[in-house]
């Protein structure tokens, strides 16, 4: 057993039960998303209360999607002037780069309002919002995904924090 395990062992056993079945749980879930550290995500999610693995599967969702989607084969040629582009000579791999730039431009200023809770820049507006983990059965847990644009980045299942998206 190497240090990380023992480490993680010893944390499980001083937790109750109910508990250290929920580690175990999230650790499982978080690894079989490809997570490196998901004994780490999973002893943060249950130390400090926040749904880190619904904001890790929403974060990730969004960029295999909205982001990484357009450079799926025939993502471009669904759009009229992207497929005018092509048939034009343009470079798949630029306009494909382009729209995920786009993309993430996009999703990032989406998240980055829902974090906000209202709108700002509305005076008089009385209504906000939030973002918020349900179970299975999308009854809310009452836990806030909050700050969902500061890892946004960080998401990239490319592990390369977006830096192609700029080149």
């Amino acid at each position: 057993m190497d240090d990380a395990e023992t480490v993680w062992r010893s944390w499980l056993s001083g937790l109750a039960p109910s508990k250290r079945t929920a580690a175990e749980a999230l650790r499982t879930q978080f690894g079989a998303l490809g997570v490196t550290d998901a004994s780490d995500r999973a002893r943060s999610e249950i130390e400090e209360n926040q749904p880190h693995l619904a904001r890790f599967a929403l974060l990730r969702s969004l960029w295999r999607g909205a982001i990484d989607g357009w450079a799926v084969p025939g993502a471009l040629e669904q759009v009229a002037a992207a497929r005018r582009l092509l048939d034009a000579g343009a470079d798949r791999n630029d306009l494909a780069l382009l729209a995920r730039a786009v993309a993430y431009e996009a999703v990032f200023a989406a998240v980055d309002e829902l974090d906000c809770g209202g709108d700002v820049n509305a005076s008089g507006v009385d209504v906000g919002r939030v973002v918020m983990e349900s179970g299975e059965d999308a009854t809310p847990t009452g836990r806030l995904l909050a700050g969902l644009h500061e890892d946004l980045l960080t998401m990239d299942p490319s592990g390369r924090d977006g830096e192609d998206l700029w080149q």
